[in-house]
C-alpha cells in the first residue's frame, strides 16, 4: 500500500501520485520507533528527500498504542514540522529562511508494505537512491534485505541495524566485496563508507549505563584511545571551574536541582549549551560543565569483570557449614598430632603417620603402648568416625554444584549500594556489560528464563531474580530497598513505569532512570516523577533518540565515532576529511570553531595511504604482546595551525553543526 504524508506545515514540493520521484534520496526501512526517528533526523535536520518504508498495522513494541505505523509516523512528523517552523518564526523570517535545512524538501514518503522484497524495494526507488537504512528489530530481515539492496544496486550505501557484531563484521566484508566487484577501480574512501553496520544497543549503552552513577564519565574511542567526557558540577564561591582540554557543553541552570527539568533543544536559554566560546564559560554561575577530561589507551578486548570473582572459588563448590566442618576435623587432627609429640617420644613425621592411620582405621591397637598413647589413639578413631559423613557430603556437594552450575545467582543477604536493572534484552544485556566493565555491582530482573541476556549473566555470576516485575515480592528479592539506583529497561512503557513508581514508594531517594518509548508519554512521566518526588533524581531516555543520529550520520556516509547525552540534547564525536569542507580548509584551528556547532579536537597525522579507516576501531596489537603502534592523533592542537586538504580531523558537533558541514560539502561536490 503506497501513500504519501497528509499535508504538513511548510512542506513545499510533494511528489506529484504517479510521477518517479528524483535521484539521491534516502531509504529508511524498520518496524519501530528508530525507523521513524531516523527519518526525522535525515529530513528535518539534513534536509534530504526520505522513503520510509513500514509494515502494515501496529508497532510490536506498543501494542497498546491505538495508532497504526502509518499514523505515528505522520503524527511524529507533524509535531516536528510544527516545532521548526516555531524555531524558524522566533529566529526571524528574514533571517533564518536562507539557512533552512528544510527548505524546498519534499514531505516524507511513505510505503506500507510487510516486507522489503524486491518489489517493494523497486517501488521506493533503490535503483536511483543514494542510501538505504535496514533497521528492523530482526537481524535475518536486515540481512535478507541488505543482499537483495546490494543486487539491485551496488552503489548504494547501506546502513545496517545488527545485534550481532561478529557477524555485522562479515556482512561489512561481504557487501563490501560486492560493491568493489560490481565497481572496479572504486575509491577505497568511498568503498569504506558504501557499508555500515551499527547496533543501537551499543549506541545506547554507555549513556544507559551512566545515568545510574553520579558524575560519570561518558567515553568515546578513537583509534584505540578512549575520550572521557566528564560532567562537573559548578564551582563553588572563591571556586573557577577545571575546563579539562576543552569544554564540550554548559548544563542548564536546573541541572544540579533535583525538582528541575533536563534541558532539550526547546528550553531556550535556561537549557544546556553545547559546544560554548570562552566567553560563554567564563560568563556561565552556578552551572555545571561537561568537559573533555582525559585520554587514555584502550585495551583490546577487556573481558567483562565477573560478581564472583576469578575461577570457581570453594565458596562456590563447597557450602559455609561443610567448610567450617572440615576446619574442625583438620583442627582436631593437628592438635592429636601434638599431644602425641608431647606425651611420646616419636618425632614429627611419625607422629602425624600414626595419627593419620588412626584416623582412617588403618593402624593396630596400641596394646604395648603407654596409656597416653591408647588414649589419643581411641580419640582419632572417633575423630576418623566424623571424616566418613564429611567425604559423603563433599561429594554430594560437589556434585550438585556441577549439576546446578547453570544455575542464576541469587542476591546475596549483604548486599548494598548496588543497581537494579530490570530486562535482559537487546538494550540489557549491553547495558549488563557495560555496568560490569565498570566494576558497579548489578542485580537483573528478568521474567522470561530464556531471555537473551540471562547466559551473560550466568556466566559473569550476576545475581538474578526471575519474575514479573509488577508482582509484589519481585523488587524486593532484587534489594530494592538497599539499591543506589533503578535501571528499568523492558521494552513495555507500562512495565517501566510500574515498577518506577513502586521502587519509588520504597525508596523515595532512589535514583531512577526508565526507558520509554513514547516521547509525549516519556515527557510527561518525567515531570510528573520529578515534581513528586524533588529529593531524588529521575531521568528518562529513549533508546531511538540516542541511536538516531549515529545511523544518520552513517547515512550521508560519514564515521560516527560515538553520541554523548547532554541531559536531553545529544552531541556527536565524528571523523572528518577537511577536503571539501569551506568551514575548515584553509582555516586555523581557532578559526574553524563554531560555537554552538562544531569544534575540532584532533587531527590525524598519519599519511593518507596508512590511514586506519575506521577510527572507532582498536589498532593491531602485535603477535608478540607488544605495545601497540602509536596513534597518529594529534590532541594538543595549537590554535593557529591552518587545516590542510589532506587533513581528517575529529571534531565535537551539535547535530545541526554536523549537518551544516555535511550540507555544505555536497554543495561543493554535487552528486555526478
Amino acid at each position: 500500500m503506497l501513500g504519501f504524508v497528509p499535508p504538513l506545515p511548510q512542506q513545499p514540493g510533494r511528489p506529484q501520485p504517479g510521477r518517479p520521484p528524483s535521484t539521491g534520496h534516502m531509504i529508511v526501512c524498520g518496524d519501530d520507533a528508530l525507523a521513524r526517528r531516523l527519518a526525522v533526523e535525515l529530513r528535518f535536520v539534513y534536509g534530504e528527500r526520505v522513503t520510509l518504508l513500514l509494515p502494515p498495522g501496529r508497532d510490536v513494541n506498543s501494542p497498546e498504542t491505538p495508532m497504526t505505523q502509518r499514523g505515528r509516523a505522520a503524527a511524529l512528523f507533524g509535531r516536528m514540522s510544527a516545532a521548526m517552523n516555531r524555531a524558524g518564526n522566533a529566529a526571524g523570517g528574514g533571517a533564518g529562511a536562507g539557512n533552512d535545512t528544510n527548505a524546498g524538501v519534499e514531505a516524507v514518503r511513505i510505503i506500507e508494505a510487510p516486507e522489503p522484497s524486491d518489489d517493494v524495494l523497486e517501488e521506493a526507488g533503490v535503483d536511483r537512491a543514494a542510501a538505504l537504512a535496514l533497521v528492523y528489530d530482526d537481524d535475518e530481515r536486515n540481512i535478507r534485505a541488505a543482499l537483495t539492496a546490494r543486487r539491485l544496486n551496488p552503489r548504494l550505501r547501506l546502513v545496517i541495524r545488527l545485534y550481532n557484531r561478529k557477524l555485522g563484521l562479515h556482512l561489512e566484508e561481504l557487501l563490501d566485496q560486492a560493491a568493489a566487484v560490481a565497481m572496479p577501480g572504486i575509491d577505497p574512501a568511498l568503498l569504506d563508507a558504501s557499508t555500515t553496520v551499527l547496533s543501537d544497543a551499543d549506541t545506547a549503552a554507555p549513556a544507559l549505563a551512566a545515568t545510574a552513577l553520579t558524575g560519570s564519565s561518558k567515553v568515546i574511542q578513537a583509534e584505540g584511545l578512549l575520550l572521557r567526557a566528564a560532567e562537573r558540577p559548578p564551582p563553588g564561591p572563591g571556586e573557577s571551574a577545571d575546563p579539562g582540554l576543552c569544554t564540550l557543553a554548559l548544563l542548564s541552570s536546573t541541572t544540579n536541582d533535583p525538582a528541575g527539568a533536563e534541558g532539550s533543544d526547546s528550553s531556550g536559554e535556561e537549557g544546556p549549551e553545547l559546544l560554548p566560546d570562552d566567553r560563554s564559560v567564563a560568563s556561565a554561575q552556578g552551572r555545571g560543565t561537561v568537559v573533555l577530561e582525559a585520554i587514555s589507551r584502550a585495551d583490546p578486548d577487556r573481558p567483562a569483570t565477573r560478581m564472583g570473582g576469578r575461577g570457581a572459588p570453594l565458596s562456590q563448590v563447597f557450602s559455609r557449614r561443610l567448610r567450617w566442618s572440615a576446619l574442625g576435623v583438620a583442627a582436631a587432627a593437628v592438635a592429636l598430632v601434638i599431644a602425641s609429640l608431647l606425651t611420646t617420644e616419636d618425632g614429627l613425621l611419625h607422629s602425624t603417620y600414626l595419627t593419620l592411620l588412626d584416623l582412617l582405621g588403618m593402624n593396630d591397637p596400641s596394646e604395648d603402648g603407654t596409656p597416653a598413647r591408647k588414649i589419643i589413639q581411641i580419640l582419632s578413631g572417633i575423630a576418623g568416625l566424623l571424616l566418613l559423613p564429611l567425604l559423603l557430603a563433599a561429594v554430594l556437594e560437589a556434585f550438585g554444584t556441577l549439576r546446578t552450575a547453570s544455575s542464576l545467582r541469587r542476591p546475596p543477604r549483604g548486599l548494598s549500594g548496588h543497581v537494579v536493572l530490570l530486562g535482559l534484552g537487546k538494550i540489557g544485556t549491553r547495558v549488563l556489560v557495560r555496568l560490569r566493565e565498570l566494576d558497579i555491582p548489578v542485580v537483573v530482573v528478568e521474567e522470561d528464563p530464556d531471555a537473551r541476556g540471562i547466559p551473560l549473566a550466568r556466566s559473569m555470576h550476576v545475581p538474578t531474580v526471575i519474575g514479573d516485575v509488577t508482582q509484589e515480592g519481585v523488587l524486593e528479592a532484587a534489594k530494592i530497598r538497599r539499591a543506589h539506583a533503578l535501571l528499568a529497561l523492558t521494552s513495555i512503557d507500562t512495565t517501566n513505569l510500574e515498577a518506577t513508581l513502586y521502587a519509588r514508594s520504597v525508596k523515595p531517594d532512589l535514583r531512577v532512570a526508565l526507558r520509554l518509548y513514547d516521547d509525549e508519554f516519556a515527557t510527561a512521566v518525567y515531570r510528573t516523577l520529578r515534581t513528586a518526588h524533588p529529593q531524588a533524581l529521575t531521568r528518562s531516555r529513549s533508546v531511538s533518540h540516542l541511536a538516531a543520529p549515529s545511523f544518520a550520520v552513517a547515512m550521508m556516509g560519514r564515521q560516527i565515532l560515538g553520541a554523548v547525552p547532554v541531559e536531553r540534547k545529544v552531541m556527536l564525536f565524528a571523523a572528518l576529511e577537511v577536503a571539501g569542507h569551506p568551514q575548515l580548509e584553509g582555516r586555523t584551528v581557532e578559526q574553524a570553531f563554531q560555537a554552538h556547532a562544531w569544534r575540532v579536537l584532533a587531527i590525524d597525522a598519519t599519511p593518507p595511504a596508512d590511514r586506519n579507516p575506521d577510527l572507532a576501531a582498536l589498532p593491531p596489537y602485535l603477535p608478540d604482546g607488544g605495545p601497540p603502534p602509536p596513534s597518529g592523533l594529534v590532541w594538543d592542537l595549537h590554535p593557529g595551525y591552518v587545516l590542510r586538504a589532506q587533513d581528517r580531523v575529529v571534531i565535537a558537533a551539535t547535530r545541526r553543526g554536523l549537518a551544516e558541514l555535511l550540507r555544505r560539502q555536497r554543495t561543493v561536490l554535487p552528486r555526478q
